[in-house]
């Protein structure tokens, strides 16, 4: 995927298998396990039909990181704005890092890489094709 924002192209790719254990630390220093659980919390709690399973790990030519859990669509119901939809698993996997870095930026706003990786996913989120669900799950 790209995206074309002021002539410049965001682009991902997917980290090796090799590689998955040094990305969250990569990304987020001694707070990767911090991060991965609150991703995984508000799966569970933004999609009740979520059960679990592996995740992809993606990195973006911008320096952003987000991963998406394998498998198919999900229904996404945020309670806080009344969003109610079916997103793919990649959209509903940037929803997900989108409200995790969202909020560890503001319960650790000592900690830059929160609000750093927040703008990166959001950057490239503006192009995805499922942009305007993802923005109004997480507005």
């Amino acid at each position: 995927m790209t995206q074309d924002n002021d002539s410049i192209a965001i682009t991902t790719s997917e980290v090796s298998e090799a590689k998955r254990l040094e990305a969250l630390p990569k990304h987020f220093g001694n707070r990767a396990l911090k991060v991965e659980t609150y991703i995984f919390q508000y799966m569970r709690e933004l999609a009740p039909q979520y059960q679990g399973g592996l995740w992809r790990f993606y990195e973006l030519s911008n320096g952003g990181f987000y991963m998406t859990p394998a498998g198919g669509p999900l229904r996404i119901e945020v309670l806080g704005n009344g969003f109610e939809g079916t997103l793919s698993a990649e959209a509903a996997g940037i929803t997900v890092c989108l409200f995790a870095y969202s909020h560890l930026s503001f319960r650790y706003p000592e900690e830059e890489c929160f609000a750093r990786q927040f703008h990166a996913l959001r950057e490239f989120a503006l192009s995805h094709t499922e942009q305007r669900a993802i923005f109004e799950a997480i507005d």
